[in-house]
């Protein structure tokens, strides 16, 4: 997709800083292998995309992970955290797989404050990003344009609320993001109820738009959990 860092700034509310907690990308680390599909090659027409941003503090706990930079505490402390920008197609699945491209060490050290994975930062540009863009410096420059327009909430502080619902984290999103409408932000959560990941959706002109079922994942009333570990 030409030029989707140019149309991103073009189309977007100047940026403002995202939740940030202490980074220091990591001077050296192991650049990951190269990624091999695990599905087939799916090309259609990109009608939407969807950004996701996992909770790191929930990740790091369920995952056992202490060595990586998300989660050993030597880079900095995580609060959410970009998992990925996806394109989607109008009907069934989204596109995926597109290119054999592999990203520069440089290229993924300059992200790591952002997705704090060089494994999974290769694995997004090569099933998702190669679909939607001709380079991965160029996919990676789009989705830190959006993750950097976007003001995040409080959740550690949100956390704390007495009778926490999925509504209340949307409603805090939106206070922060008054661009947004809460159907237009996905919330996932555990199969216990504690908070995974926020879906935003994007129209293909990357302006927010009402997420389909499948994106807004659970419903407003649905008790929720955040696990802090900040």
């Amino acid at each position: 997709m030409r030029a989707l860092a140019a149309l991103i700034l073009a189309l977007l509310p100047a940026p403002a800083l995202a939740q940030a907690y202490q980074c220091t990308p990591p001077s050296r680390f192991v650049a990951p292998r190269a990624v091999v599909p695990d599905a087939p090659v799916r090309r259609a027409p990109i009608a939407s995309y969807t950004l996701a941003a996992s909770w790191s503090p929930d990740y790091c706990k369920i995952s056992g992970d202490t060595a990586s930079p998300q989660c050993s505490g030597r880079n900095g402390r995580f609060g959410f955290v970009l998992h990925g920008l996806w394109p989607e197609a109008a009907l069934g699945p989204g596109p995926q797989w597109c290119s054999s491209l592999q990203p520069s060490v440089p290229e993924l050290r300059a992200n790591l404050c952002i997705t704090p994975s060089p494994d999974l930062l290769a694995h997004e540009w090569a099933k998702h990003g190669s679909c939607m863009a001709r380079t991965p410096g160029q996919y990676f420059r789009a989705a830190a344009i959006l993750w950097r327009s976007l003001h995040w909430p409080d959740v550690d502080r949100l956390s704390r609320k007495d009778g926490l619902t999925v509504r209340d984290l949307r409603e805090a999103f939106v206070a922060e993001n008054p661009a947004w409408r809460p159907d237009q932000v996905g919330v996932v959560l555990s199969r216990t109820g504690w908070l995974r990941e926020m879906r935003l959706c994007y129209s293909r002109r990357f302006l927010p738009v009402r997420c389909d079922r499948r994106r807004l994942g659970t419903p407003d009333a649905a008790p929720l959990k955040i696990w802090r570990g900040l």
